[in-house]
């Protein structure tokens, strides 16, 4: 059962990492200046602007940024789940 929530954990996380990582490049192409190594400290920065200047351009906010939020819940509450079965 534990491998189960493990296979959704790791693609669910795959998916985030990328997700920002395609984010930061579309800041970049705009000319907005991101920093690689130091997207682990701003995530919510580059985030927050990447929403901010997708409404600015289009009126809605960009695919990236609910594939963003959404895969990191998903990680977050299989791997609770995976404790939690394991505790009980």
């Amino acid at each position: 059962m534990k491998t189960i929530f493990l296979a959704i954990v790791l693609p669910a996380t795959a998916v985030h990492v990328t997700a920002l990582i395609l984010m930061m490049s579309a800041l970049d192409r705009r000319g907005m200046k991101t920093n690689f190594l130091l997207a682990r400290i701003y995530p919510f920065k580059y985030a927050s602007q990447y929403k901010e200047v997708t409404r600015k351009e289009t009126g809605k906010t960009g695919v990236l940024y609910p594939l963003w939020t959404g895969s990191i819940i998903v990680a977050l509450a299989a791997a609770l789940a995976a404790v939690f079965i394991r505790w009980t």
